[in-house]
Parts: structure tokens; sequence; C-alpha cells
């Protein structure tokens, strides 16, 4: 039975199997699985994600809502109805959506309410690509099937014989607009609910067009039934339309919308559908992701390491969300989130930098980088409108999490050659980042005057999180350096932000050889309880944030007491219990409990602040164990099913560490052009650069038992280095890596070795 099952997959997918491993990969969007991560809930995040039906980085998502309107978790996979399929735009159930509406078959009776219109569903009739979305609805006894563009999509309603077949808009509430125009079969409105983030005027604007006429027409508001009203506007209104259906009859719905216009939505509309029959528009949704997703391709791994990178490959290419749209003369325009106007330009949202600075960015940065600039020329604009650089946008800015984070990408983005931006406006915002607060507390720098003055953000003048303030502020500052020179700006200038780069040494504390939170007087915050989550650091405890000095991790290692020490305090993140204490936050953070159910002691992959720490004994003289380390938190905190993630997924942060893992390095600091070593997760990667050159990536011997790199070459000559540079990954070649079942202890274990650090670059 089992023989025969996998013979039957491997023809279905396209690969040959031997040992249940996948040769090679032809058709990449079919290993996706979008219900990765979503078996989540508040207490306990295994991704927090959605199924999002899209295309890469396109302006609309479309999703299967299982719970109730506003709710944040809108899709959760132990859900046993569907209300709606919705409009979405969300990045994360804590920052929740805005731009929202739905669309749902009904029969029998006429029902619009979210609640009486639901229906029964399973996963065994539910099939999930980024491409397309299927499942059957019991109650309704109707098939769903959904294919998206950037800005429209395309439904298609298997309905069976009835004469009381319905389709129900839901523009929901907080303000909303619904008119339906019969003779032309279709349906406009505007929704106006959001979450935060956006300027008096805003509007999702969208176009429904039907290929069946109506026989029945009614709006609704609220709880209440127009009949025979074509036309609404109130807090939260809707529409229902029915005909009579065949058995097997299929209903196709035409759908795009517009942060602009009604205008601008046919637009959209006539430009990305066209007479596109629904297949059509499927297979070019699909066309897209394998265009992206083939940019890297493994092979010899297991089906469900396949599986797991090439999902988390689609997350990474989600966000951040493209938020610009074509006018009539097919130029760039998008409305501004900040303004309210519809101005020039790219726009770009949905993204919080402080989860994304550290590798997700870095990604696009190395395979997609054109896709950057863009994002750069976003960034400008975003400044231009609201006189800040975003740091959590959605659309606008949100007051969430802290740094100035937006220092690392620009300088990241710069650093690595490229253009194409206006980069001097960029950096007169980070110069203004450094001196200034902004209007809330997630733009600008928090407590960025005592920074300045006493070199840290104290403990006890009212700034929350202000040990970890200190720690970001310092390495954006390394970042704003280095810019600095590139950019040959003045000396004053350069030494300016050098020196604050070396801040992070005013918290660390000694006699723990910990950071810690200090007072205003220069005393360290008493009592301190490393182990203390929030306080002085942000989700997290000090075992986390203590490795939060990306640019000087041998300066850190100094600190502790040399490279002994240092991999000593590395080795007891794993070593100790997973003891927390939850005070500041009053209860158990879901984070904590990730940590604390992973049986890893104080790693705490699920939140990002420790996710690089593992690829730090490579400046230890220890390469080995990344290596080791880096194979367990793939092999044990990821994997492919509905609780795939080890907390939440985040806009492609946690997803980006498993496929740059899985490539065999990562981007510890960005800022500088070096990736990281640990080792391949794949026996062969063939990685094609956005310029047309291929990087081979070889790992001969590679296995679940042979994790160690025993040797590294680059085309063909013996690499002694644990990091690779942005340049030589950009050239192409082949990195080769031997891998075996014990550690090699004699490679990458002296300082010339080692990446780089500021304090070496000053030696």
């Amino acid at each position: 039975m089992k023989k025969a099952a996998w013979s039957f997959l491997a023809l279905f997918a396209g690969f040959q199997t031997s040992a249940q491993t996948v040769s090679s990969v032809t058709d990449p969007v079919e290993w996706v699985n979008p219900l990765m991560g979503t078996d989540s809930k508040v207490s306990l995040s295994n991704g927090n994600t959605y199924p999002a039906v899209a295309t890469p980085w396109g302006m609309n998502f479309w999703m299967p809502q299982t719970n109730t309107m506003g709710n944040g978790w809108a899709y959760q996979y132990g859900a046993d109805k569907i209300r709606g399929f919705k409009q979405t735009h969300q990045p994360s159930p804590w920052i929740n959506d805005y731009g929202q509406f739905s669309i749902m078959p009904v029969t029998g009776k006429l029902r619009f309410h979210q609640d009486a219109r639901a229906s029964w569903y399973s996963h065994k009739a539910e099939v999930a690509k980024p491409y397309y979305y299927s499942v059957y609805l019991a109650d309704a006894d109707v098939t769903t099937e959904i294919t998206p563009t950037e800005r429209a999509a395309q439904f298609r309603f298997t309905y069976p014989a009835s004469d009381s077949s319905f389709v129900v808009v839901d523009a929901f509430d907080r303000g909303s607009h619904i008119k339906i125009l019969p003779q032309e079969k279709k349906i406009i409105g505007y929704t106006t609910r959001n979450s935060g983030g956006v300027p008096k005027n805003f509007k999702n604007y969208f176009v429904i067009y039907f290929d069946k006429p109506f026989t029945i027409a009614h709006t609704w508001n609220g709880d209440k039934l127009e009949k025979g009203v074509l036309e609404l506007t109130d807090g939260h209104v809707g529409a229902i339309v029915g005909f009579k259906t065949a058995k097997g009859e299929k209903v196709g719905l035409r759908v795009a919308s517009s942060f602009i216009s009604f205008e601008q939505a046919e637009l959209n509309l006539k430009r990305e559908l066209g007479n596109d029959a629904f297949d059509v528009t499927k297979q070019k949704a699909k066309a897209s992701w394998n265009k992206e997703l083939s940019r890297l391709s493994p092979e010899g791994g297991t089906v469900d390491q396949v599986r797991t990178f090439y999902s988390c490959l689609y997350r990474a290419l989600l966000f951040p969300r493209k938020f610009y749209e074509y006018d009539a003369q097919n130029r760039v325009v998008h409305y501004s989130p900040f303004n309210g106007e519809v101005l020039p330009g790219y726009m770009f949202t949905d993204n919080g930098f402080w989860d994304t600075f550290r590798s997700q960015f870095p990604f696009l940065t190395l395979m997609y980088p054109e896709m950057n600039s863009h994002i750069m020329e976003g960034l400008v604009n975003t400044y231009k409108e609201s006189g800040w650089l975003p740091e959590w946008a959605s659309p606008g800015h949100r007051d969430c999490m802290i740094g100035s984070n937006s220092a690392s990408l620009i300088a990241d983005s710069y650093l690595k050659g490229i253009r194409g931006y206006d980069i001097n406006t960029l950096y007169e915002a980070l110069l203004k980042n450094s001196e200034n607060e902004g209007p809330l507390t997630s733009v600008g720098r928090k407590g960025v005057k005592f920074y300045n003055e006493l070199g840290y953000v104290p403990y006890d003048v009212n700034i929350n999180e202000n040990a970890a303030r200190t720690l970001e502020y310092a390495y954006d500052d390394f970042t704003i350096y280095k810019l600095a020179i590139a950019l040959k700006r003045p000396q004053e200038e350069i030494e300016r932000f050098r020196k604050r780069s070396q801040f992070y040494r005013n918290l660390f504390d000694p006699e723990t050889k910990l950071m810690r939170g200090k007072n205003k007087d220069g005393k360290f915050q008493a009592p301190f309880n490393p182990f203390k989550w929030g306080d002085a650091f942000t989700e997290g405890n000090s075992w986390h944030y203590t490795w939060s000095v990306f640019h000087d991790i041998q300066g850190l290692a100094d600190l502790m007491g040399g490279r002994e020490s240092f991999a000593e305090m590395l080795d007891s993140v794993f070593n100790m219990p997973p003891v927390y204490d939850e005070s500041y936050y009053g209860g158990v953070i879901h984070e904590i409990r990730e940590m604390q159910i992973a049986n890893m002691g104080q790693y705490a992959h699920g939140n990002q602040p420790i996710q690089h720490m593992i690829y730090l004994y490579n400046y230890a003289g220890q390469p080995w164990k990344a290596q080791y380390w880096v194979r367990q938190v793939m092999d044990r905190l990821y994997h492919s099913g509905p609780d795939g993630y080890c907390g939440d997924e985040d806009n492609g942060q946690t997803s980006a560490w498993y496929v740059f893992s899985a490539m065999g390095f990562y981007p510890v600091c960005p800022g500088t052009d070096q990736y990281v070593f640990g080792a391949p997760l794949f026996p062969k990667m063939t990685v094609t650069m956005e310029n047309g050159k291929k990087l081979v990536i070889e790992a001969p011997g590679n296995s679940a038992a042979n994790v160690y790199a025993q040797s590294i070459s680059l085309n063909g000559k013996n690499y002694g280095k644990n990091w690779i540079s942005h340049a030589d990954l950009q050239k192409g070649g082949v990195l080769k890596v031997v891998m075996g079942a014990q550690p090699e202890k004699t490679r990458g274990t002296k300082e010339e070795a080692f990446p780089y650090s500021y304090s070496t670059e000053k030696k």
C-alpha cells in the first residue's frame, strides 16, 4: 500500500523518489502548503498564518474566513465553518486587517448574516494553493473556487439544482457602501473598515461582475434585509443577489478593487483579468509563483524538507505588499496611507521592520534587488508624505514594536550595490530619526535624548523595553556609520555614529555577563532576573537580547572574557531549563509558551531577537556547533503542516530564516556584505541570481546524520572562512560543502576565519 501510494505521489507531483527523497523539482508551487502555520490561537502560535491566495507581493490577498468579522484569527485550521471568502490585507492577527470585504454563496434561504450564512466544511474537501483555492461548502452544497491576480480575482461557484441560489456580498461594518446594478450584472461598493494607520478618507473600492443575470437583488443593513433597495450607505451594509441554477452549473465572478476610486478598480479589473477565462487566470497566477519560486531549486531532500522549504519561500515572497496601482497612462501611482492623497510613485506596506530587518529583507536584497529598489523608492515616498520612515506600516504608521530598523534596510540595500532611488533623501530621514522621537513610539526613536546624552535609554524614566531599544539603536547607528562612509558624509558625522554604535557596552553587566537595564544615575537596575520577559526587553529576556550586538560580536565576546567564555555563554542558552518570569505581562504570553514547549532550554526561536544567535558560534571558533543547532532547529521546529512553525511567522522573517539556513548561510549583520555559514540542508541546491548567474551549492554526503561541514570550497579552491561575501554569491559558481557525521574541529577555529566585527576592524 505504501509503495503504491508513493508511486502515485511521485507521478502526481512530477518528481522521482529514492528512499523517499526528491531528486528534482519541476513545478515548485505545487510543493507549497499555504495551510502551514494556520493551526494557531491567541495562546499558542504555530505560525499565526492564513492561506493567502495571492500572487507574489500582491496588493490584495484572498482567504477563506472561518472566524467572525474583525477577529484577527480570521482563518483557524481547527474551525468547522466558513463564513465567507474575504479580500484581506492582514499582515498578522495582532495588527489585524484593513480594506476587507467578503463574498459568500448560499442556497435555500436569503441568509446574509455572518452566522446564518456560515457553512460546514472539511479539509478533506479543501484545496489550498498559492494561486488557487477550492472548498466544498456542505450546507450550501456549493463548491467555491478562487484564483488571484495582483489587484483582482476570479471566483467560480458550482451550484446544485435550485431556484434559490444566492451570492452575499458583505462590505463589513464601521462604514460601508453597496450598489447593485442589475442591468450590468454588477455590484460595486466600498469598505472603510480598518485597524488604524489610515487617513479619514480611506476607502477600498470594489467592483464585482457576474456572468449570470440576477432574478433577485436586495441590499441589507446590519441585520435587516432591504428588499428591492439597490443602494445603501451606512455602518454595515451588503448585497444579496439570486438566480435559478441547474445541477453543476458554474457561476463566475470577476472582482477587483482599488484604494483610489471605482474607476481605478474598473481599470485594475480590465487590465489584469481582461477577457481571460478562470483557468487562464489560474495558469497565469501559477506561472507568477513558479517564476519566483524556481529561483531556488533543491535536490535530494526528503519530501517534507522540500515542502517546508517551498512553503517558507512562499511566505517570504508575500510581504511587503505592493500598495500601488497603474493609472490609465500606465504610470505607477498610489493612494497615500499617510496623507490621503493620490500621488505618483511606488508604495509598499504591511511590514514590521523589527521582525524583518534580520533576514527577510536581506533575502530580497540578495535574490530580488529590483524589487528591493522599488521598496526603497516607497520608503522615500513614505518619508516625504508623513515626515517619518515607517517601522511598522499597515497601511500607514502603526504604534507597534521598537527600534529604528529602517536604517538597517536602507544601509544594507545601498551598501550591497542596489541603486535607482533617492539615497540622499533616505539618509536625511535617518538623520532625523537619530535625533528625534516620533508622533508614535514606533517611529523616530523613543528615549533618543537619553540615548544620545547618556549612551543608553535608562530603566527608570518610564520608557519601556529600554535595554532592547538601546541595543537596537546602537546596531542601527552602526549601519548609518557604514552608510555615511559610503556617502562621503562629513567626518564629524561619521564619527558620531561610529561612537554611538558602541553604546551597547553601557548595558553589559560584567557580573552576569549579560545585558541589563541601567538607571539614569548609572547604576544597574536591581533586582535583576535574567529570565524576566519584557520589562527592559522586547518580547524576550536578557538571555535572548544579550546577543543583539550584530555588528560587534567580537566586542561582545571580549566583554564576556574572551572566546571560550563567549562560547560557554552560547552553550548555556541550550543547557538551561526553560524557566521564565512573566510578571511584567501579568500572564504567560504565547512567545513564552512557545519557548517552554520546544525543549531547547532558553532558545526561543519562535520570536525574532535570538534567531541569529546560533550562527555566533562561528565568531567563537566553534562553527560545528552552529551546524548542529541550525539543523536541530530546522528538523525539530519546522515542518510543512498546519502547526509547522514554532511561533509567529511574521511577514516572512521566520520563513526567510529557514530559506537562508537551508542554503547554508545567514545574514547575521545586515549592513555588512557577509553571510555567516551554517551548513546546507539539501545535498544540492541551484540558486539563480537576478543577474542570471547560477550559484550551485553542493553538499555531498548530506543526510539526517551527516550535519557537519568537513570542508568548504568555492569554485574548486579551499575556502577557510566562516562566511561568504555578497559579491561572491552574486558571481555564481560552485560552493561545495562536504558533509560528515562528526564535527570537523580544525576548520574555522582561528580569528582570521571569523566573520566581521567592528572591534576586529578597528584592530
